[in-house]
């Protein structure tokens, strides 16, 4: 399975009827949309709709929808802000759960802690952070995404992991059940962790180190305008490539002068070659086409296969 995703066993599903399921499974306060454009709920401003979109309002109406989902054979995805993600044209043929409610945005300090919930977000984690004096979780303020899919990402910047500032994790497998795993139990390698292709993360207990406000500050504002100044501010979905060993994806696509490559509404940024940015009218089959050049151009020229960071779903 990729990303939170689970097999399509029928394909007939209906936008009225899984809706009309769901609604009687959860509280009230669950959010439940039939067809529901993903594009504004993506940095890359693309993609077609989910035909089922769910913000669950709390843990027991997630299990709920994840057990309705398991029994009738519905594909799912959990969706974070969408800052490293690529939905196809036609949408996603299935339920799209999405931790946006409160109840999993929270962010509580204790002391150096922070219980962060999956759907809070990272500059949220960051102010936080230094409002209280905690040092180290600075790189987090210019990741747009949530932190979920942080977790699930191990997303990064700066030098630094996700996983790196994370004690522990709350999790959620795909059959409802709960639990607490330390940071280091959690399979994680580069831009991915694999636990969370199998379950949802729910939150985490994230630790700073006391420091001086000041200081903190400082270093955010360095962070901010070193990113500002070295990224596109157009609309993209981050790094589209991860790094191979030899080269930093962004170099070896700017020594190939592959930089301002055009397919329709995408561009290869001419900031940062690792970005692929929606000029205004892109489409995903635009995106997915430019990163096919790029991907050829390279394997061409030097023998390199791309892969990419950025998640593809949808039909």
């Amino acid at each position: 399975m990729t990303r939170q995703d689970a097999i399509l066993e029928k394909p007939e599903l209906s936008q009225a009827g899984a809706a009309d399921v769901l609604a009687q499974r959860v509280s009230p306060a669950t959010v439940i949309r039939r067809d529901e454009p993903l594009a504004k709920h993506t940095t890359l401003r693309v993609g077609g709709p989910a035909q089922v979109y769910v913000e669950p309002a709390s843990e027991p109406d997630l299990a709920a929808v994840l057990a309705s989902c398991q029994e009738r054979g519905w594909r799912f995805f959990v969706l974070g802000r969408g800052s490293n993600l690529l939905v196809k044209d036609g949408g996603f043929p299935g339920v799209v759960i999405c931790l946006a409610h409160a109840h999993f945005s929270r962010i509580e300090v204790a002391g150096e802690r922070l219980n962060c919930g999956a759907g809070g977000k990272l500059k949220a984690v960051a102010v936080e952070a230094k409002r209280n004096s905690l040092a180290g979780l600075e790189f987090l303020e210019g990741i747009p995404g949530s932190v979920g899919g942080a977790l699930r990402m191990n997303a990064g910047a700066m030098g630094c992991a996700m996983l790196d500032v994370v004690e522990s994790v709350r999790l959620m497998s795909f059959d409802g059940e709960v639990q607490e795993r330390p940071a280091r139990e959690l399979a994680a390698t580069y831009r991915n962790c694999q636990t969370l292709r199998t379950h949802l993360a729910l939150g985490a207990v994230l630790r700073g180190q006391p420091g001086s406000r000041e200081i903190i500050e400082q270093r955010m504002n360095e962070y901010s305008r070193k990113r500002w100044t070295s990224q596109p501010a157009a609309p993209s979905a981050g790094c589209i490539f991860k790094n191979p060993p030899a080269i930093p994806a962004g170099k070896l696509i700017d020594e190939l002068g592959l930089k301002g490559t055009r397919v329709g509404g995408a561009v290869v940024s001419a900031e940062h070659g690792n970005f692929i940015v929606n000029s205004g009218a892109a489409t995903a089959r635009d995106i997915l086409d430019l990163i096919e050049i790029v991907r050829q151009r390279v394997r061409a020229t030097c023998g390199i296969e791309l892969e990419t960071e950025v998640e593809i779903v949808g039909e």
